[in-house]
């Protein structure tokens, strides 16, 4: 288990949620990618989307069905602009790349939006810290371990 993947799980360990990191012999780096190799619905995937909203990195879970409407987010973040962050920026609050970033394992807490329509799935899987690697778990474990704010946003 790389570094990445192993903060993944010990941050969720520190909120109480247990995780089991699969790892794929072929990267998932899309929602798509990721449910064509798990054999589920795209909509059960979370994409873990970094912002930057009024210069702070924040975290949107969003259903890989969906867009997140940033117009939506901005407003449950109360915030005056709202823009995607650089892959720099994304590595730098996140630790992980785009393309594996997960819910959690990072530097420092994220402000978190966790799309609604995630609890149209009773298991969602999420980015484990690098391109291979996903984690199953229930949108209550992604509110626990993340403090984020559940709101309609797609």
């Amino acid at each position: 288990m790389g570094d990445t993947v192993r903060a993944v799980v010990d941050g969720f360990a520190s909120a109480g949620v247990a995780v089991e990191p699969m790892t794929f012999e072929s990267e998932v780096p899309t929602a798509a990618a990721a449910a064509d190799v798990l054999g589920c619905d795209v909509g059960a995937i979370a994409n873990s989307l970094v912002f930057v909203a009024d210069d702070e990195a924040v975290l949107v879970l969003v259903s890989g069905a969906h867009r997140a409407d940033l117009t939506l987010v901005a407003e449950v973040l109360q915030v005056a602009e709202l823009r995607r962050a650089s892959p720099e920026r994304v590595l730098a609050a996140t630790g992980q790349q785009v393309g594996g970033v997960a819910p959690c394992g990072h530097p420092a807490p994220l402000r978190t939006v966790i799309d609604t329509t995630l609890r149209a799935h009773p298991t969602v899987w999420a980015g484990g810290g690098d391109h291979r690697t996903m984690i199953a778990l229930t949108v209550d474990d992604l509110q626990r371990a993340t403090g984020g704010i559940e709101a309609a946003i797609a």
